[in-house]
């Protein structure tokens, strides 16, 4: 039998049991950069799609243009693009960069737009410019995973943040064995990519972050190595955050 007063009950049952978890209530303002700060988030993403495929397109070319690019640190600077446009193409390859050239004018724009917003969160969150301490977050970076996280007491400990923003494996058990695959579907997928996209500035920029991935990459391969890193960039969030203090590199 199946009614209302046997679904309220059994409900009420798992609530008073604890095996219905608590869903976190946003409140309106952190809606609001949510959403904001995601659209561009959604926007970098795009250009950045829009910059490999470019490259993608001019190591296809003859040697002469792959040389006449090679030797340009930044191809998306004032005069990268000028070079990009003069390059001797044949004529459809030519469309084609030109078209690209404007999607990516395009995106800056869009991008451009949320600048004084991103800039007020980060003077008015203390929390954004702790984080933004941290090798590989930006502004940017840093104001995103403090708005998607807001309040961090919600997380018992580090390894729930570990899994809210999907960077775990996935696990299978089956009687004394365990499997574990590829990180989960589930969790938030903006802090995810937050996480992800500040690992490859965060090598650059810090030695104890870069042998930590490097230790990895030859035991595990790449890309459990940059999750791996990730994941490990979200752990010095917690614990800065819950002791108050900007990041401090180890001293060798």
């Amino acid at each position: 039998m199946k009614t209302d007063q046997r679904d309220s009950y059994k409900l009420a049952h798992l609530l008073r049991t604890g095996y219905i978890p608590e869903v976190y209530k946003r409140s309106r303002e952190n809606r609001s950069s949510q959403r904001v700060l995601r659209q561009r988030a959604f926007y970098v993403g795009k250009q950045t799609a829009v910059k490999n495929r470019l490259r993608a397109l001019l190591a296809q070319q003859g040697e002469e243009i792959r040389g006449e690019v090679s030797g340009v640190e930044n191809l998306f600077t004032e005069k990268g693009i000028e070079l990009l446009q003069g390059l001797a193409l044949p004529e459809r390859e030519a469309k084609m960069v030109g078209a690209l050239l404007k999607t990516y004018r395009h995106l800056e724009e869009r991008i451009s737009e949320t600048n004084a917003l991103v800039k007020e969160l980060y003077e008015k969150m203390p929390y954004a410019r702790l984080i933004q301490t941290i090798p590989g977050f930006g502004i940017f970076l840093a104001v995103l995973v403090a708005v998607e996280i807001e309040d961090l007491g919600r997380f018992e400990d580090v390894s729930k943040l570990h899994a809210y923003a999907g960077v775990i494996p996935s696990t299978h058990s089956s009687g004394d064995r365990s499997y574990h695959g590829k990180i989960i579907k589930e969790g938030n997928r903006w802090l995810r990519w937050t996480a992800v996209e500040a690992v490859w500035p965060a090598l650059r920029a810090d030695l104890d972050i870069r042998c930590f991935y490097d230790r990895l990459k030859r035991r595990k391969g790449a890309n459990s190595a940059k999750v791996a890193t990730a994941r490990r960039l979200l752990t010095i969030i917690y614990r800065m955050s819950k002791e108050n203090r900007p990041y401090i590199p180890h001293k060798r």
